[in-house]
C-alpha cells in the first residue's frame, strides 16, 4: 500500500482482509473522456456498492454534487460497516474516474485510512483478474465512525473570490481545455463559458496513463511545470466537484499537501453573474 492508491495485486492479495471494505462508486455518467461501456454489469469480488450522487452528496443544496453533510457522511459510512480500524478502498468502472472524489470526502470527513484502485475495475479485468456479476451482500455490524468535517479541505466561491489575487494561492482547472478557454458551451443551462481569472488549466487525462495515474515522477514534473518554485496553496475545480478531485489526487502522489476542493466548482462560479471570468 503506498498512500493515497492500492494497486491492484495488493488488492486482490488482501480481498479476504477482515477489516477491509472495498466499494464500488461507479457513475452513470462520465465527462471529459470517452466512456467505458460494459455488456453486463462486473464488479471485483467482496465489493459494496455506493452510490455517491444519491447517498454522498447534500440533496438539499441547490449546488449541484454539493459535499455530504457530516450527519449524511456518518449514516452511510456506518452502513458500509466503517470502523477506525477499517481499511476503505474505492473503485470505478471507468479506471480513475469517481473514486478520488469518494476519498477526498472521507479525508474531509476526518477519515484518513481510505485509498483509491489505481486503474480501477478496466485495471483490474486487463489483467485477467477474478470479476463477478453481482454485489455481494454482507451482514456486518453498523460501524462506529462518525464524521468530523476537516474545513480547510473543501472551500467555496467566497474563499477563492477573497483569494483570487493572492500569489500564494493557485486554482487548478480539470475541464478540458476548450471548456477552459471559453470554446466549448457548458452543458448545464445558465452557466457561463471560461474559467476564474487566474487560474490554471490541468485536464484531468493529462494525469492518467491507460486506465491508471502516471508515476509520482510524472506528475511532480506536470505540477513542477504548472507551478514553478512556487509553493502555493492549491485549489481544485472543475464542472461540479468530481473530476476535479482526480487531480487533486494526483497532487497528493506528486508529493503536495496543501491542497483544498472547491466544492460547487464551475457550475457554482459560471453560474453567479457576479463573479469575475476569464475566457
Amino acid at each position: 500500500m503506498q498512500f493515497p492508491l492500492v494497486t491492484t495485486s495488493w488488492l486482490e492479495a488482501n480481498l479476504h482482509l477482515e477489516q477491509l471494505i472495498l466499494v464500488d462508486v461507479s457513475m452513470s455518467k462520465v465527462v471529459g473522456k470517452k466512456a467505458i461501456e460494459y455488456e453486463t454489469p462486473l464488479f471485483i469480488p467482496h465489493s459494496r456498492r455506493l452510490d455517491l450522487e444519491k447517498t454522498l452528496c447534500d440533496l438539499n443544496s441547490s449546488q449541484i454534487h454539493a459535499f455530504p453533510t457530516e450527519a449524511q457522511f456518518t449514516a452511510v459510512a456506518q452502513s458500509l460497516g466503517v470502523n477506525s480500524e477499517s481499511i476503505v478502498v474505492f473503485y470505478d468502472n471507468q479506471g480513475v474516474y469517481s473514486a478520488p472524489r469518494a476519498w477526498w470526502i472521507f479525508q474531509a470527513m476526518g477519515f484518513q485510512n481510505v485509498y483509491v484502485l489505481d486503474g480501477g475495475l478496466p485495471q483490474w479485468i486487463l489483467e485477467n483478474r477474478h470479476v463477478v456479476s453481482n454485489i455481494s451482500t454482507f451482514d456486518a455490524e453498523a460501524g462506529r465512525v462518525k464524521g468530523m468535517f476537516q474545513p480547510r479541505l473543501v472551500c467555496d466561491a467566497n474563499f477563492i473570490l477573497e483569494n483570487i489575487n493572492n500569489r500564494q494561492f493557485l486554482v487548478l482547472d480539470a475541464r478540458s481545455k476548450e471548456r477552459f478557454l471559453g470554446l466549448a458551451p457548458e452543458a448545464r443551462s445558465g452557466v457561463r463559458s471560461g474559467h476564474i481569472p487566474h487560474s490554471v488549466s490541468l485536464p484531468y487525462p493529462e494525469v492518467l496513463s491507460g486506465y491508471c495515474f502516471k508515476s509520482d515522477g510524472q506528475l511532480a514534473a506536470i505540477f513542477s511545470g504548472l507551478l514553478g518554485d512556487k509553493t502555493s496553496t492549491l485549489v481544485f475545480s472543475c464542472g461540479s466537484g468530481i473530476t476535479a478531485c482526480i487531480i487533486l489526487l494526483s497532487a497528493v502522489i506528486a508529493g503536495y499537501r496543501d491542497l483544498m476542493l472547491y466544492d460547487g466548482s464551475w457550475s457554482d462560479w459560471g453560474a453567479n453573474v457576479a463573479l469575475p471570468i476569464e475566457g
